[in-house]
């Protein structure tokens, strides 16, 4: 009887970490999630190892702005200080971090903590000629889960659940081409 016990227990454990290990398995890609009537996390599939643009701190978060190869050379171009837009497939990644020192450095300097959010922008005149020739999407960061999820009206910034999220605050740099970053010197 005991041994028809263990044979039961053991019958359990086995399950249960199956379970677990398909529940792991299955975590959700970051490259299945999409904005709703909006852009997709794969459309910048890659963007981890696009060029730096340049960098921003921004009160309690520091980011990295990347730019695909599309968007590096329009910057090496002269674009847009030559009063000349980007090109369509041009797309660029800012990638948040909250901010935090790093005590073990001489002066303490502000470094990445946990990531935040990712946001994306694309250059398409066609798909988005209402909103500057730009598509927009931001990503919110889960630590606990490693999983992404689109931003909602409830963020800082809102987003709405379109690609023309971000088009209101860029009218500021119409000029730019609806661009606030520029292409740091090296």
């Amino acid at each position: 009887m005991n041994s028809r016990k263990n044979l039961i227990a053991v019958a359990v454990v086995t399950a249960l970490a199956a379970l677990a290990a398909a529940g792991a398995i299955s975590a959700p890609d970051k490259y299945t999630v999409k904005v709703p009537g909006g852009l997709a996390f794969s459309e910048f599939k890659g963007y981890e190892s696009w060029q730096v643009i340049n960098m921003s701190e921004n009160g309690p978060a520091v980011s990295v702005i990347l730019g695909n190869p599309t968007m590096i050379e329009a910057f090496k171009a002269g674009i847009p200080a030559n009063g000349k837009p980007f090109p369509d497939g041009a797309r660029m990644a800012k990638v948040h971090w909250s901010a935090k020192k790093n005590e073990a450095a001489p002066g303490q300097p502000t470094v990445s903590g946990e990531q935040h959010d990712v946001d994306f922008m694309v250059k398409d005149s066609k798909r988005f000629a209402d909103s500057g020739g730009w598509g927009y999407a931001m990503f919110l960061y889960d630590p606990a889960t490693t999983t992404f999820t689109p931003g909602t009206v409830n963020d800082h910034p809102p987003q709405g659940n379109d690609a023309k999220c971000g088009y209101a605050c860029h009218t500021i740099v119409q000029k730019r081409d609806y661009v606030f970053s520029q292409y740091g010197s090296r």
